[in-house]
């Protein structure tokens, strides 16, 4: 067996739709690749101060009414 294995002739509706999906889906994931790649700097998450001190100390105060 080869890597290249030959495609049926005939495509049908469903194979031709999977394809379809299979290449927006390589896209999307090559994209991010991308994206992911040049932002390796300082801060790369999107989620910035996720974890650490909260920026003020929290206060609270009773209901008067």
């Amino acid at each position: 067996m080869t890597a290249n294995a030959p495609e049926p002739e005939a495509e049908t509706p469903d194979d031709e739709l999977k394809r379809k999906f299979r290449e927006a889906l390589e896209r999307k994931r090559q994209t991010q690749a991308e994206s992911n790649a040049a932002a390796r700097g300082k801060n790369a998450s999107k989620i910035a101060g996720a974890h650490g001190p909260a920026s003020g100390k929290r206060s609270f105060r009773r209901k008067s009414g």
